[in-house]
């Protein structure tokens, strides 16, 4: 049997040849501002912050690193977005170059709150102003900080979602050898997370909705499943949608985990691919176990009051196939739709019509036609998407 470091040396080799073969660098701020004129800025998106990492104070264009902490810090970033994005794409910088908000996601300035009763007070008034709605991300494995902000800037601007987003950003390494740090991280990171999503609740919010990503899906189902231990795993009724996206979690965990928080009463939607290499990659870590996010029977996870989408069909930008939820323009605008009615209001049985009529709708920006198998409790559902 191989041992861990010989298989962890594998797993670096392999997403390194997968991806670019360097290291990105994780700079959020300028060390200079940059300006661009109003009309190349497509919107302003303020992005709230919890987070249970250390403050990059080594080098502060990091504005958090990787380092844990035992106290869970919070923050707004201002993020502009460039009137040249595509949906689904992230434009960002290469390497250590100044991003240009014409071109470039750009962190306009960060705003640190001392506690979290003063950050509290910031995002209710916000949460007022913006529609009572939440949406929380929790950002997956080798990401660094300013990797959490750009997507929940891209998932929110692409989605248009009518309310507040925060990120749960915990102390991943940010690097392709840190599995076994970012999943210690991970396990530290439940009651920061659980704490967070209580102090959501003591809002005027109506709704939180969640959105996790590979081995934040273990974060987020760590601490659902600890809520439901304290009888409050609807948030006291604030509990909107959960959406699982690629789930790093062994297949054997999350049934337990789903059997003590029990079916669900909102949609709680799992995103699987059987092309997802980077979770074909953790299952070899994991003794070849198989993971939540390319599990072949969505019928037996359905089971447990879930539904499961599977996107083996269709296409992702990255070599991993591993992020497809936001980077296929489709699925990123479909979850969007799904979003845009509050979860309380939304029909419990999941329609076939208006997917494909999304889909048509898209066209093009998708490539080829991809067939989409939506598995609930009670149907199957089969939607071929995109197209000429």
């Amino acid at each position: 049997m191989a041992s861990i470091s010989r298989i962890l040396a594998f797993v670096a080799v392999a997403l390194m040849v997968a991806s670019c073969g360097t290291s990105p660098s994780h700079d959020l701020l300028n060390k200079v501002a940059i300006d661009a004129p109003a009309s190349a800025i497509a919107a302003t998106h303020e992005i709230f912050v919890a987070t249970t990492r250390q403050r990059a104070d080594k080098d502060p264009r990091q504005v958090f690193d990787g380092d844990r902490s035992l106290d869970t810090a919070f923050a707004r970033v201002d993020m502009t977005v460039p009137a040249i994005h595509k949906v689904g794409n992230i434009e960002r910088a290469k390497g250590r170059a100044p991003s240009d908000p014409a071109k470039d996601f750009s962190a306009r300035r960060v705003t640190f709150y001392r506690d979290a009763g003063v950050f509290e007070k910031a995002i209710s008034a916000n949460i007022s102003k913006r529609g009572d709605r939440v949406l929380v991300f929790v950002h997956g494995f080798n990401n660094g900080f300013d990797d959490g902000v750009y997507r929940v800037t891209q998932i929110a601007h692409d989605t248009k979602y009518p309310g507040t987003p925060v990120l749960f950003s915990w102390a991943s390494a940010g690097k392709i050898t840190g599995y076994v740090y970012d999943k210690e991280s991970a396990n530290a990171a439940r009651d920061d997370l659980e704490a967070t999503l209580k102090m959501l609740a003591h809002t005027k919010a109506r709704s939180i909705d969640i959105i996790a990503h590979s081995m934040g899906t273990w974060v987020t189902m760590e601490a659902l499943r600890q809520l439901a231990i304290e009888n409050n795993r609807d948030l006291n009724g604030k509990l909107g949608y959960v959406i699982l996206a690629s789930p790093d979690i062994d297949v054997d965990v999350f049934k337990k985990q789903m059997i003590r928080y029990g079916k669900p009463d909102r949609p709680f939607t799992v995103l699987l691919s059987g092309d997802d290499r980077a979770l074909q990659l953790s299952s070899i870590i994991s003794g070849s176990k198989p993971r939540v996010g390319d599990y072949g029977d969505a019928a037996d996870l359905a089971k447990y009051g879930v539904v499961v989408a599977d996107l083996t069909a269709a296409k992702g930008s990255d070599r991993l196939n591993h992020a497809k939820f936001a980077d296929n323009p489709f699925l990123v605008q479909l979850i969007g739709e799904r979003l845009a009615v509050p979860a309380g209001l939304a029909s419990a049985p999941i329609d076939a019509e208006p997917i494909d009529t999304l889909g048509k709708g898209i066209g093009q920006t998708v490539g080829s036609a991809a067939e989409i198998v939506i598995t609930t409790p009670f149907k199957v559902l089969r939607v071929v998407t995109g197209g000429e």
